[in-house]
């Protein structure tokens, strides 16, 4: 604004930018730092209009003095910036500094030629040597019109223009980042408020971006540049700065018009997953609601599960059952609604795509337990009251058969006809009591096709024996009223009881039998035949005949009894099924694979196999058969030592571990030749209804089989002698299922450099939902709306974490045998936790070397998240002792080395 130099625009004939210093009589008073500010600033709007850097300079000093253009010459040689080609200098034109000027620059020439390649001029007209006229300004002799107030106008609005536009740059930059790193809370309310207030800071930036663009264009307008070719080529003669800063501001509306491209597009991406992201929670949160309903149905309907009670508390859950059905309806019909919007989110491209299709096909499975649930209970339940109703009829064919025998009095069978009719009653009633007694409980069970629990089963037998009883002694009157008809002369040989003893005679002959058979099935005898009474067992029933007669009830202590010998049993029997299983295996399929005459049905590459692909087991086998069978069999009697026989063993079971971690291979194999000749002819000879693979699974069925027979033998032994011991046999195989599942996991991963076993024990592992901390610095655009976690498997060890991902296969047996890609290793010596994260009580953060990496762990459960603080926390306790203890033992030799030094002294 001083006028001290001014960028016309015009160009030399060497194409170099002139730069005009005006008439200026302040020039020397000017400090050169505010010279040298100008020169830059000039030399930077050249630069940014053209590639070529150098300059010519005008200095325009015909109304002035040698000595203030001298002045001028040396403050423009020590402040301009850039490549000076040419300084061309309008001497004073009065007489007496024109002399003083050509003296003194006669004299000076030499040095500021060093400096500066100047040119002294005595008129405008020698600057035509140089210049061509249509580049220099009016003063100056030329054509090129340039107005310095206007020029600075338009200069204040470009320069405020890039400003805004870089200010808007760093806006919407700031945006993004905040949009990137912001953590989105966990609950749908206040997603929604999020989503609100940043679709309104959208719409606010959109409003500047368009004000923005709206003020370049006017701008750009304002510097009315022509648009054909000849109105250009006029322009450039008389407006080139215009044409330069024109440049410059569509350069700064494409840049502007880029980043609102870039943003918008940004936007759409980011709402749309943000948009997703509530849809997501929304259907997730239905998702739950309907799986904690489906559960809470499916927990009620086991409830039911019992089968024993009487025929009312049958009927009672029945209709418990039909309202569970009524509520399964309405609930399966929302659970449609939910698949269907699941459908609808999958169908519209959402991100989760894989999360809502396992969601949806979870909400199917569920439905569809449920309903079949609660069909097949409806049918047990239905068949288990039909059943009741047959036992009440049975019990009422009792009932009749006793008043029947207790109104056939001998009194009344003085004649033929009278002892006939008796005899038609008795064959009327055992006809009528043979549906019942040809009855046993395999042959109900079969046709009812329910499940008969214990205390059902002896109910069933016990009034199957009355049933028997009563028939047997209507036989024996039967035989006694034949014998009447034929010699109806002679007297019946009844003996006739007393009328005070006609009530002791019934029970003696129907109670006391029932109590008798009762006895005798808790002793475990499988038939029973009525005896003759006798004094000693009319005490006996003298004794207990307050407590039993035919509706007695079973004691409560023999009953237990019964059921823990029941699964004693079982287990025992099915021991040695599961031995002699194992031998038939061995015997003809191993042992067939060295077999000569077979190799011709053996493809070459499987004879080598052998040791793959049965693995360990006839190492199992020579521990069952050689130890384990004979332990057991010693505890047929003595069902309080079968934890103690489990624990004395529990080293040999980790013989199973070898054999699991080995059954993907063998499956490899199996599935490779299972087709082969040789397999089907050992099958053939042995006469096996299913092929080898079932068979090689089961030492894997059997080792998972026995905690569930511990535990049923536990639930029967009521805190008797050897409970605590069976506790322990539960916990122990419990254990070693755990530890067999894990060594399964730790073999399927790949890609860790070194050995895992150097870790130390694996504690636990599992399946989590992991965001890596986001550290302070730069964001691209591309990282932008990044909300979506990693899936990873971690694996706890005592010296280290483990990172992995779970590989998808498609193979068939991928979840059973799962695979894990290694992705990161935490040291435990500089692990840290902490347990509560902000939003959600299910994560807490796993972090390293001092909050350097940070993990945002999310477990599927809080109980889950539960257990894994508790594991860490105890290695991270013991680290703390072991570290404590080494200083003692460092102090304590620090100690020692100083005491003979004073012992010394």
């Amino acid at each position: 604004m001083q006028d001290i130099a001014f960028l016309s625009g015009g160009r030399g004939k060497d194409n170099a930018w002139i730069i005009t210093f005006p008439e200026n009589c302040n020039f020397k008073c000017i400090p050169e730092e505010v010279i040298g500010k100008v020169l830059s600033y000039l030399t930077s709007i050249a630069r940014q209009n053209g590639s070529d850097s150098r300059f010519t300079i005008i200095v325009d000093r015909r109304l002035d003095t040698w000595s203030s253009l001298k002045i001028s010459l040396q403050k423009i040689s020590a402040s301009f910036p850039g490549n000076l080609h040419l300084v061309l200098v309008l001497r004073p034109t009065s007489f007496l500094q024109r002399t003083f000027t050509d003296i003194g620059f006669r004299f000076s020439q030499e040095d500021f030629m060093l400096k500066l390649p100047v040119v002294m001029l005595s008129s405008v007209s020698g600057l035509l040597t140089y210049i061509d006229d249509k580049q220099l300004t009016p003063e100056l002799g030329g054509t090129l019109q340039y107005c310095h107030s206007e020029w600075i106008v338009f200069r204040n609005a470009i320069e405020n223009f890039a400003l805004t536009v870089k200010e808007m740059a760093q806006v919407l930059q700031s945006f993004g980042t905040e949009l990137a790193e912001t953590e989105l809370p966990d609950d749908i309310p206040s997603i929604e408020e999020i989503l609100a207030i940043r679709t309104e800071r959208y719409r606010l930036l959109k409003n500047e971006i368009m004000t923005v663009t709206k003020e370049g264009q006017i701008l750009l307008t304002n510097l009315q540049l022509p648009a054909t070719e000849g109105a250009i080529s006029s322009s450039l003669e008389h407006r080139h700065p215009i044409c330069g800063d024109w440049q410059t501001v569509n350069k700064l509306l494409t840049q502007v018009h880029d980043m609102e491209t870039a943003f918008d597009g940004f936007w759409e991406k980011h709402q749309l997953k943000l948009e997703q992201y509530l849809q997501l929670w929304r259907f997730e949160q239905d998702f739950q609601t309907i799986v904690v309903d489906i559960e809470d149905l499916l927990k009620q309907q086991s409830e039911l599960l019992d089968i024993s009670g009487n025929i009312i508390q049958v009927k009672h859950k029945i209709k418990r059952l039909e309202n569970l059905e009524e509520n399964s309806q309405a609930l399966v019909t929302k659970a449609r609604c939910v698949i269907l919007h699941g459908h609808q989110l999958a169908a519209n491209h959402h991100y989760a795509l894989d999360l809502i299709c396992q969601r949806c096909s979870e909400l199917r499975y569920l439905s569809d337990v449920l309903v079949n649930e609660i069909k097949m209970k409806r049918i047990q339940l239905t068949r288990t009251l039909k059943m009741h109703k047959l036992l009440q009829q049975a019990r009422q064919c009792c009932d009749e058969g006793e008043c029947l025998l207790a109104n056939q009095e001998t009194e009344r069978f003085q004649t033929k006809e009278d002892a006939q009719k008796a005899l038609d009653d008795i064959k009327n009633f055992i006809e009528s009591s043979l549906p019942f007694i040809n009855y046993d409980a395999e042959s109900l069970q079969y046709e009812f096709d329910v499940f008969l629990s214990p205390e059902l089963k002896i109910q069933m037998q016990t009034v199957q024996l009355k049933l028997e009883n009563i028939r047997s002694m209507f036989e024996n009157h039967q035989m006694g009223f034949k014998k009447q008809t034929q010699n109806h002369a002679r007297s019946m040989q009844f003996i006739v009881p007393g009328p005070e003893n006609l009530t002791r005679s019934k029970y003696v002959g129907i109670g006391y039998s029932f109590f008798q058979a009762c006895k005798l099935f808790l002793k475990g005898k499988k038939t029973w035949r009525p005896n003759h009474s006798s004094a000693k067992d009319d005490e006996d029933y003298d004794c207990q005949k307050s407590n039993c007669g035919p509706s007695s009830s079973l004691d409560s202590d023999n009953g237990l009894d019964i059921l823990k010998n029941h699964v004693l049993n079982e287990l025992i029997q099915t021991e040695k099924v599961y031995v002699q299983e194992l031998f038939t295996v061995l015997l003809g399929y191993r042992a067939e694979m060295d077999n000569p005459d077979m190799f011709a049905l053996m493809p070459p590459l499987l004879r080598n196999k052998k040791d793959i692909l049965f693995g360990n087991m006839a190492e199992i086998y020579e521990f069952h058969n050689n130890i384990f069978m004979s332990s057991l069999e010693n505890c047929s009697h003595a069902p309080e030592r079968v934890g103690s026989c489990f624990l004395e063993r529990k080293d040999d079971f980790q013989m199973y571990a070898k054999y699991c971690q080995n059954k993907p291979r063998s499956e490899i194999i199996w599935k490779k030749y299972s087709e082969c000749a040789f397999f089907q002819e050992c099958q053939r000879k042995l006469k096996h209804r299913l092929g080898l693979d079932s068979y090689l699974l089961k030492p894997v069925q059997r080792i998972t089989k026995y905690q569930l027979l511990l535990k049923e033998l536990l639930k029967y032994s009521q805190d008797g002698e050897g409970s605590a011991q069976l506790k322990e046999a539960v916990d122990t195989m419990l254990d070693l299922l755990k530890s067999v599942n894990d060594s399964m996991h730790q073999i399927a991963i790949n890609g860790y450099i070194g050995n895992l076993n150097e870790l130390g024990k694996m504690i636990i592992q599992g399946g989590f939902s992991v965001w890596i901390g986001h550290r302070k610095g730069a964001t691209k655009m591309k990282d932008f709306a990044r909300f979506k976690p990693m899936q990873r498997h971690l694996f706890l060890y005592e010296k280290a974490i483990i990172f992995c991902k779970r590989r998808v296969e498609s193979r068939e047996d991928a979840d059973r045998y799962p695979s894990y890609s290694f992705k990161h290793f935490l040291n435990m010596d500089e692990v840290g936790i902490t347990e509560y994260v902000k939003s959600d009580n299910r994560k807490f953060e796993i972090w390293h070397g001092g909050k350097e990496e940070v993990y945002i762990v999310q477990a599927k459960s809080v109980d889950v998240k539960m257990l894994w603080l508790k594991e860490i926390r105890s290695i991270l306790l013991k680290q703390q002792e072991l570290i404590t203890v080494k200083k003692r033992k460092q102090q304590v030799v620090e100690l020692s080395d100083v005491c003979p030094q004073q012992s010394d002294e």
